[in-house]
């Protein structure tokens, strides 16, 4: 990451090149997304990189897609299928390790033989099914299995874009408490900031990971911070339901109750009630607890990631 970037606090997010505008496209275009290069690229340092071109591919060139023989899936030119480049995107993927090694997070190509995440069209005759994966996309995910990774097109719904970012920002502070030195007060720290929410995805793996953190030591830390990440960030992954974040606002709304009156506490439960019934998105919810947390500070929910996973800018849960 650069200086700049470092400066600027952006997070470090890998690309496909033609998202941002690059014309790298077996037609020679590209696929601009200006959500992703103006909104995102305000707080995501885009690292961009196109696999295709890597290889050794030109622009224009024929394009390429996979098919299903022998039992695997390979990635041929659609104009001479002996022209298998399956091997050299593999290869490539597994030469970008040390930077895919930086990143918090990962925006690929939908539909894209070599990058796209799933549901990619597979060939077997003429008939295409749809459940593959692009092959880089497959060995950068199975490199970095607990790296973020999105698809433009599914950034268009909001529940998965916020999902997404979300786990950016999670993984970001992971990396940082790394850099820093892991210890064990350090990952204790970590995960009660965390602890709502990964409340708000999984409740199992809310109840699993609390037993896991109390039993770290010197001696077993490292694996144990291994088996942590491994099981957030797998959490993370289902989607927030509005059940679940009505229960971690109601846990919330317990800190208030010596403090509040009663006009205070109907107001409150009736935000989270509308919520729930879809009358108005989270932020309003939120936005009178941290209201009332201003006049009755509480240490454990001022540090509290769920109160602000992220810069207030994003307005991601502005969103019904």
């Amino acid at each position: 990451m650069s200086a700049t970037a470092s400066e600027q606090g952006r997070i470090p997010v890998g690309i496909s090149s033609c998202l941002l505008g690059e014309k790298v496209r077996f037609d020679g275009q590209h696929q601009l997304d200006s959500y992703i290069e103006k909104t995102l690229g305000a707080y995501f340092e885009f690292r961009s990189f196109c696999p295709e071109v890597a290889i050794g591919l030109g622009i224009p060139r024929r394009p390429i897609r996979l098919v299903s023989r022998d039992d695997a899936i390979h990635c041929v030119s659609t104009v001479d299928d002996t022209l298998d480049y399956t091997v050299a995107l593999t290869e490539c993927a597994d030469a970008q390790q040390q930077w895919h090694r930086e990143l918090s997070g990962y925006i690929l190509k939908k539909a894209s033989p070599s990058c796209g995440m799933e549901r990619v069209k597979v060939y077997e005759g003429s008939y295409p099914r749809r459940d593959g994966v692009g092959i880089y996309a497959a060995t950068l995910m199975k490199n970095f299995p607990n790296l973020p990774v999105e698809e433009e097109g599914r950034l268009g719904d909001p529940v998965l874009r916020e999902n997404f970012i979300q786990r950016v920002y999670v993984m970001s502070r992971w990396q940082a408490l790394h850099r820093a030195g892991m210890t064990v007060s350090a990952l204790v720290n970590f995960h009660a900031r965390h602890k709502l929410i990964l409340m708000s995805h999984c409740q199992k793996t809310y109840r699993s990971l609390g037993p896991l953190v109390a039993g770290a030591n010197r001696e077993n830390l490292a694996e144990v911070c291994t088996r942590y990440i491994g099981e957030l960030m797998a959490a993370l992954r289902i989607r927030a339901t509005k059940g679940n974040h009505v229960n971690v606002l109601q846990h919330i709304q317990g800190y208030l109750k010596q403090h509040l009156d009663a006009d205070d506490k109907a107001e409150l439960s009736e935000s989270i009630a509308q919520y729930l019934r879809g009358q108005v998105p989270l932020i309003v919810p939120i936005t009178l607890l941290n209201h009332h947390f201003r006049k009755h500070p509480d240490d454990y929910i001022r540090d509290s990631w769920y109160m602000r996973p992220y810069p207030a800018e994003m307005s991601l849960q502005n969103d019904i």
